[in-house]
């Protein structure tokens, strides 16, 4: 298993948490099920996410083959978070040529799958990307549609395994199970720092219980005092030997975004 632990700490999207330590230590008189931790875990990981508003960052994405080829693009990502419900991100393209202005939507939900949205400029129309596409590749990257909205916890069953040593930390390892029947993955382990509760390394396993993509998340940084966000995501592709590297930088919180930016008509219009 590879943990690579980077600088100061969390967040792809996957990725934002504050700083609270958290015990794993049942409640007297109540022996904790594996079930019952496990929720608790990525509840309390949930949590700690809540309250940034909103931000904006700068992103680098990197294709690489199985013969370590490479293809760079260049693209800015807007997120806001939603009252009851999940959060809002919008992808922007901008380089190379042939993929600039191409735009990508998601409304995330707590319990109904999210609703994607795909705008392509040459065609100058915006194309739904329904549940049961959400396990297609994301712009040819090894990366899914799945995989680039927010995690829900209502999405999942979860599971606590256990407690290891991942790189200069300790973490708990959760296993998550997605409920819904058009999700690509028949499971998801996730290894979370015990004390900041950021997601340092998850294995993903496809229907066929194959271990399918591996993500591992580092150069961690902390803004407003409070949330992590990661510098660098990386996944992995075990069946095909190709990899994508997603570089985040220029991170900015309470800008001035609001809900009307992330509509489908601000999809046709980004830029």
């Amino acid at each position: 298993m590879r943990i690579a632990l980077p600088h100061p700490a969390l967040a792809l999207s996957a990725v934002l948490l504050a700083a609270l330590a958290w015990t794993f230590e049942p409640s007297a008189g109540h022996a904790q099920s594996a079930e019952e931790e496990g929720l608790r875990i990525a509840t309390e990981a949930r949590e700690r996410q809540k309250g940034y508003g909103n931000f904006t960052a700068s992103l680098n994405m990197i294709l690489r083959n199985k013969r370590g080829q490479e293809s760079k693009r260049e693209l800015r990502l807007k997120v806001i978070e939603v009252d009851d419900d999940g959060d809002r991100t919008m992808f922007v393209f901008d380089r190379p040529r042939d993929v600039k202005g191409t735009a990508f939507l998601v409304h995330a939900h707590k319990n109904d799958p999210d609703d994607q949205w795909l705008y392509l400029p040459a065609l100058k129309r915006v194309k739904r990307i329904s549940a049961s596409k959400q396990s297609g590749s994301f712009m040819g990257s090894e990366f899914s549609y799945e995989d680039m909205g927010a995690v829900e916890v209502e999405k999942y069953t979860h599971r606590y395994l256990r407690d290891e040593p991942c790189g200069e930390f300790e973490c708990a390892v959760l296993e998550r199970i997605p409920l819904s029947e058009d999700s690509g993955y028949s499971r998801q382990v996730v290894w979370l720092d015990r004390g900041e509760l950021r997601s340092m390394q998850i294995e993903f396993f496809d229907r066929r219980e194959a271990h399918l993509k591996t993500m591992v998340i580092e150069g961690y940084q902390q803004f407003l005092d409070r949330f992590w966000r990661a510098g660098t995501v990386t996944m992995t592709n075990h069946l095909t030997g190709k990899s994508t590297v997603l570089s985040w930088s220029d991170y900015e919180f309470g800008t001035d975004l609001d809900l009307s930016d992330f509509t489908k008509t601000a999809l046709k219009r980004a830029r």
